[in-house]
């Protein structure tokens, strides 16, 4: 008889319409892969070396102020810049490109350097929340941007070029991939049922207790079903809202919470600096009412067996499908018996 714990499967994104294949006989086998350096926290709460830190230079020679809390500044290696002429290249339909114009910010989320998000406080998360806001609000009154990615890479294996905590916002004169897949899905899902999709995923989600991670009053975080990285989590806000700034006060401490909660489980979970990118989904701007958006987050972490090892997409991953080896359900339950104390503070 089939069961999705022992035998190979897959499994159906319904954000994406994408599918995982799930291979949890797998996780049976000896690892003789790559084994990744040690991610340790960071104890040094200013670097005279770091062009993140308050009072430090960066490299266009911009002195940063000395800021006591959350710091945005326009990056100065800006993937998109507001000054790209429009412009487009069609040949037979074949070869074709258009410009790409926008903005990139740079969010410090605190002025020590070593300040991760699990170990900050709640109040110090809210500072960066309301960043988020007031970055978000400002950047949408320009009309020509159309989509607003707020994301943070996590450590040297992720992409990280700075250890100093820190995220960027991206936004783009066009909608990105992963968000125009994320539309239609969710589009067409409220037209047939007039409700958002997520609302009625989460409510099977919270009913099955399965894969919740952590709860409250007005979040939840949970490993999707359809999850391709092995301890990937999904925050969901349980008001369907559109974005961000639409939270409340009382919404905004509660997001504080569960991030610092499920950001302290990774640490905890392999006891190290645990790096993962994650980032905000929420709709597209100056596009015209999107009802059928409801905001989320994805969280999206490489490591698998343990702080050394990593999941690697290659081979059918680039060439057919994701595959994942632990089931979503066995994540979920990894990730909910793991404390949300910081190990560094266990013993105080």
């Amino acid at each position: 008889m089939f069961s999705s714990k022992e035998h190979s499967h897959i499994r159906m994104n319904q954000l994406t319409g994408d599918w995982v294949l799930v291979s949890p006989h797998r996780m049976k086998r000896p690892w003789q892969g790559k084994v990744e350096s040690l991610h340790t926290l960071q104890s040094v709460a200013y670097d005279s070396a770091c062009y993140l830190c308050p009072g430090n230079k960066r490299s266009d020679g911009t002195v940063n102020p000395d800021y006591k809390e959350a710091f945005a500044f326009t990056n100065d290696f800006s993937a998109l810049l507001e000054s790209t002429p429009a412009g487009e290249i069609n040949k037979n339909n074949l070869l074709v490109s258009k410009s790409e114009s926008g903005i990139c910010r740079v969010v410090c989320f605190s002025p020590n350097h070593s300040l991760t998000l699990p170990l900050m406080n709640e109040d110090e998360i809210m500072n960066v929340i309301d960043l988020w806001q007031e970055e978000f609000k400002a950047l949408a009154t320009n009309p020509s941007i159309k989509y607003i990615q707020i994301f943070e890479n996590k450590g040297e294996i992720m992409g990280c070029s700075n250890p100093h905590p820190h995220g960027q916002i991206w936004a783009s004169s066009s909608i990105p991939l992963e968000i125009s897949k994320e539309s239609t899905q969710q589009k067409n899902y409220f037209e047939q049922h007039g409700k958002s999709l997520l609302s009625d995923y989460l409510t099977i989600e919270l009913k099955e207790q399965e894969r919740v991670v952590v709860e409250n009053e007005h979040f939840a975080a949970l490993v999707p079903y359809w999850a391709v990285w092995p301890y990937e989590v999904i925050i969901i806000s349980k008001r369907h809202v559109q974005y961000l700034h639409e939270f409340s006060d009382e919404e905004k401490l509660s997001y504080a919470s569960i991030l610092k909660k499920i950001t302290c489980k990774y640490d905890n979970l392999f006891q190290t600096s645990f790096p993962y990118s994650a980032g905000i989904h929420q709709a597209p701007v100056n596009d015209g009412k999107q009802p059928e958006w409801h905001w989320h987050m994805h969280f999206y972490p490489p490591l698998l067996r343990s702080a050394t090892v990593k999941k690697f997409m290659v081979g059918y991953e680039m060439l057919g499908m994701p595959q994942r080896d632990i089931t979503a359900e066995y994540a979920a339950e990894k990730l909910r018996a793991i404390s949300d104390i910081h190990y560094s503070n266990q013993n105080n």
